[in-house]
Formats: C-alpha cells, sequence, structure tokens
C-alpha cells in the first residue's frame, strides 16, 4: 500500500520530470475527463505562443555558431539563468500535483517539496563553480576532460538520452491530459502542439529561445500563483493561524493534516526517493546544461542562488494555496460531481488549483492560469530536446565519430536534425503511451539521473583516482542497475507487466543503484594499473587548477 502511494505521490509533482524539473510530473491518474473548451485559456495561450514565436524569430537571428546553438554564447546573467532554471523546475505538475497534494494530505505535501529543495545546495557548493569552469556544452565535456573522450562520452550520451527519452514520455502524456482537464481539446491536438512547437523553439532559437521561453514562462508561473495565493488568503484575513484553524475544522484528517503521515510510512522507500530527487537534480543533463549559459564561474553561483530563492519561494506559494483550498473548494459544492461535497472533484483531483483560481478570480483568472499551466510544459520539453539534441550532436557525432574534425555549422545542423527526430519521437510515445501510469517514467528518469550521471560526474571532479575504465563500470552499473530496481519493482513488474509479486520490494531505485555506482568506480580504478590509467591521475592537476580558476574555460561570446 506505501509502495503504491509512494508512487503516486512521485508521480505528482514531476510531469515534468523534468526533472526534472522534474527536474523537472504527476501521472494524472484515474479516468482524465474532457472538459468544455475553455476558450479564455485557449485565446492566452495563444498569446504566449505569438509572443514566444517573436522571441524565437529574434533569437534565430542571434544564433550563429555552436556556442551560441548550445549554450547562448555563454552570455546570460546569473539572476536571467537563475529565472530559466526555476522555470525548468517548476512544472505544470508542480501547481496541479503538489497544490493537489498538500488538499488531501496536508503538511506531507510540504515534506514532499523539501525533498525536491534538498538538491540545489548540492548544486550551489559541490558542482556549479566546476561545471561553469570545466565543461563547455554538455557534462559530458567535464566527465571526459582527462579521460578516454569516445569511450566516456558515449557512455555519457547514452545515460543522458536515457533521463531524456524517458523524462520527454512523462511530459507529452502530462500534456495531452492537461489539455483534456484544461482546454477541453483532444489529446493528439495536444501531443502534435507541445512537439511541433518545441521543435520550432529548439531548432530555430536554440539555446537563446529556449532561455527566453523558460525566463517568461517562470515570470508568469510567480506571478499567477502569487496572485490566486493572495487572493485564497485575503479570505482568511492573511492569518496563517486562522486559516490552520478552519482548514483542519473542516478536513477529515482534522489536526493530524498539519502533521507527517503516510508519506514518511515505510522509510527506506521514503530515503530512496528523496535521494533520487536530491542527487536526481544534480545529474539531470538539461539542468547541468544550463551552468554553460552563464559568463563565468561567479554568475554560476548566483544562477543557484536565484533559482533557490524562486523555488522556495513558489512552494510557499503552493502549500498555502492547498491549504486554503481545503476550505475554498472542499466547502463548495460548485466544485464537485453532482454538488455532493463527499464525492469526486469535477475534472479530478488534479484540479485543485484550477478551481481555487477560478473561485477566487473567476473565468478570466483561470483561463490565465490554464494557459500558463500549460506553456510551462513548453518550456521544459524544449529543454529537454536540446540537452538531448546535444547529447547526439555533440558527444556522439562530433567527438566521437568525427573525433572532433567537425565544422560547427556541421555540428549544428545535425543538432538540429536530432530535434526534430526527438521531436517526433516524442510525439509517438506520447501517443503510444496515452493510457499509461508514468510515475515508473519519473523515477526511472530520476533514478537514472541519480545513479548513473551523478556519480561519475562527482568522481570526475573530485577523486584523483578516477579512471576510464572505473568512470565506464560506474557509469553502465548505476544505468542498467537502476533501470533493472525499477523493472523488477511493483510500478513496472506487477503493474504494467502483470506478474503476482514484484522482485524487487521498494518503488524507488536510488538508494540501492547509487552505491552501486560508486563502488564499481571506486574498485575498477583502484585496479587499473594500466600506463593510460596513470596518465589521467596525473592529468587531475591541471584539471583541479582550471576548475578553481577557469583559466581555459570558454568565454562567453559577444551579442
Amino acid at each position: 500500500m506505501q509502495g503504491k502511494l509512494i508512487s503516486r505521490l512521485l508521480a505528482a509533482p514531476l510531469l515534468a520530470a523534468p526533472a526534472l524539473a522534474l527536474a523537472a510530473g504527476p501521472a494524472m491518474e484515474g479516468a482524465i475527463q474532457k472538459q468544455a473548451t475553455n476558450w479564455h485559456a485557449i485565446i492566452m495561450f495563444l498569446i504566449f505562443v505569438a509572443l514566444t514565436m517573436g522571441i524565437t524569430y529574434w533569437a534565430a537571428r542571434r544564433t550563429k555558431s555552436a556556442a551560441d546553438f548550445y549554450t547562448a554564447g555563454g552570455g546570460i546573467t546569473g539572476f536571467q539563468n537563475g529565472m530559466a532554471i526555476a522555470g525548468d523546475y517548476m512544472s505544470a505538475a508542480t501547481l496541479l500535483g503538489l497544490t493537489a497534494m498538500t488538499f488531501t494530505s496536508g503538511y506531507d505535501g510540504y515534506i514532499y517539496m523539501m525533498a525536491f529543495f534538498a538538491g540545489w545546495p548540492i548544486i550551489l557548493f559541490l558542482m556549479a563553480e566546476r561545471l561553469r569552469n570545466l565543461g563547455r556544452f554538455t557534462f559530458s565535456d567535464i566527465t571526459a576532460y582527462r579521460l578516454d573522450q569516445g569511450k566516456i562520452r558515449t557512455m555519457a550520451a547514452i545515460s543522458s538520452l536515457t533521463v531524456v527519452c524517458f523524462y520527454l514520455i512523462a511530459q507529452m502524456v502530462g500534456a495531452g491530459q492537461l489539455i483534456k482537464l484544461l482546454f477541453g481539446l483532444d489529446y493528439n491536438v495536444a501531443i502534435f502542439a507541445v512537439g511541433i512547437l518545441m521543435m520550432v523553439y529548439v531548432t530555430f532559437g536554440g539555446m537563446v529561445a529556449t532561455t527566453w521561453v523558460q525566463i517568461i514562462k517562470a515570470g508568469l508561473l510567480l506571478a499567477g500563483g502569487t496572485l490566486v495565493m493572495v487572493l485564497a488568503f485575503s479570505q482568511f484575513g492573511f492569518s496563517y493561524s486562522e486559516m490552520v484553524t478552519r482548514v483542519t475544522e473542516v478536513h477529515k484528517l482534522g489536526d493530524k493534516l498539519m502533521y507527517p503521515g503516510s508519506l514518511l510510512a515505510d522509510p527506506v522507500t521514503a530515503i530512496s526517493l528523496g535521494l533520487g530527487l536530491m542527487f536526481g537534480t544534480a545529474g539531470l543533463p538539461h539542468i547541468l546544461m544550463r551552468f554553460f549559459t552563464v559568463t563565468d564561474a561567479k554568475e554560476a553561483r548566483k544562477s543557484v542562488l536565484y533559482a533557490s530563492g524562486f523555488v522556495a519561494y513558489f512552494f510557499n506559494v503552493i502549500f498555502i494555496m492547498g491549504l486554503a483550498s481545503i476550505v475554498i473548494v472542499g466547502q463548495n459544492p460548485e466544485f464537485f460531481e453532482g454538488g455532493d461535497l463527499q464525492g469526486k472533484l469535477i475534472g479530478g483531483g488534479n484540479m485543485v488549483a484550477m478551481h481555487l483560481s477560478k473561485a477566487v478570480g473567476g473565468n478570466m483568472l483561470l483561463g490565465f492560469l490554464a494557459a500558463v499551466a500549460f506553456a510551462t510544459i513548453l518550456a521544459v520539453v524544449s529543454g529537454l530536446a536540446l540537452a538531448g539534441a546535444s547529447a547526439i550532436s555533440h558527444d556522439l557525432y562530433a567527438r566521437v565519430i568525427k573525433k572532433g574534425q567537425v565544422s560547427e555549422t556541421d555540428e549544428i545542423r545535425v543538432s538540429k536534425y536530432a530535434t526534430v527526430a526527438l521531436g517526433l519521437l516524442a510525439i509517438v510515445l506520447g501517443i503510444a503511451f496515452e493510457k499509461q501510469n508514468i510515475a515508473f517514467m519519473v523515477g526511472l528518469a530520476f533514478g537514472v539521473a541519480a545513479a548513473a550521471n551523478f556519480p561519475v560526474l562527482i568522481l570526475s571532479m573530485y577523486w584523483k583516482g578516477l579512471t576510464t575504465r572505473g568512470a565506464l563500470w560506474g557509469g553502465y552499473g548505476g544505468l542498467v542497475s537502476a533501470v533493472l530496481f525499477v523493472l523488477f519493482s511493483k510500478s513496472v513488474w506487477v503493474d504494467v507487466l502483470g506478474n503476482a509479486a514484484p522482485l524487487f520490494p521498494y518503488t524507488q531505485p536510488a538508494l540501492f543503484a547509487m552505491p552501486v555506482a560508486f563502488l564499481l568506480a571506486y574498485i575498477f580504478s583502484k585496479t587499473d594499473s594500466s600506463v593510460r590509467a596513470k596518465n589521467e591521475i596525473e592529468a587531475f592537476d591541471d584539471q583541479y587548477v582550471r576548475a578553481q580558476t577557469g583559466y581555459g574555460a570558454a568565454s562567453a561570446s559577444n551579442h
């Protein structure tokens, strides 16, 4: 029972996944009811699309080189990048899923938000500066800095594409389900709209367009969420104690609503989930890629601080919205099927935030928030597509296949082809997985990021003894073990494949797959006595100097 609960909770905020992000959103479980066509939302969404298309046209004229395409020429400020990272992280599912979780489970929703937030100090203190100083376009630039370029980049590209594909599936399925909920349009219409718009943003505008779409989306989501929160909070006289008193009086959990509950009932799964969210965030390719867009290491640190601030603020907004909705929505028959307060919410449990916006601001505010909720998905999938395309074009094509002997024009061309291919794949997978519970895919994305990407990345930056053999065993070992743990868990082995009992008793792989990756990397590095290994260990000193000083790092482009 607890495994099922945790699996459902994992799905709630990560429709992105994105991790991502989510990364980085929820699997909207149960039957999704198509709602009446929301013209307010559609018109506002079309305005947003028109605005972002204008940005894409502007960005396309500024995208001249590979550095422009992948990293916006490294010319993004810390504040802008922080806003864009927050835009990657604050998904529509974060708004809908976590508001709904707070509505039903109270304080458990806040605990879940904290697990998401815990990854930011790791990125700030251990990674941001070194990422900017050592990397150029992708995180494999760092892992392959002193190791075998071809083998390491291939491994990094495979794990990155695995994360990106599963995250994309979660996003696309979520987009279709959100459209049913918010716009009253068909599922396939949503899938095609998201897929095509994402291809346009990335293919023509690259990182410049993607960054500004994420910034605008983050600003609109923060503004819309804040407005709904203020209007809802005003009904309690802006008194938190008054709100809590009224909420606990009407909620079925009573006072228990404000205490930790079922989320922590299974400590092993809870710890594994927390580790996955924490270290998975530090291993998501589309999040890591953002640190190469700033001018220098100082701005990289600033961007983490700004992103942390925006995300922390947004989580508190969501928590207040969730609590307020218990009284404002939960006690209003208008929002329940047949007017029965004990029955189902119209549109399903994930509609709490939307019902609250309508209750406090009418159809216009509902339309605005619905449009922003859908627009958030566009920003997240654009970042994912760019990360996937860069793994194919920069790591595999330019560095492995062409051994670095390739023009920037050819590399950008391959990246655009890869973007189109990923867009078409996302559309196909989104349609194929329409009725699938996507919780396990989100778990897999974070599990792979935490077990395959993070261990090798952090060891390459901090451990002198890491060799190519150790990195390969650690990376592939983490990738395979994370996939197998998820495959054998109840989420897939029982719920998807129909077996009687799971072979692995927990739903989250991070607690078990991460040690496998670190252990294999350590053992096979320590036992590597080859000449190449000796040279790789000696090369760490030069890497350390650049990591600390930024000497030799890529500089920002002038635009």
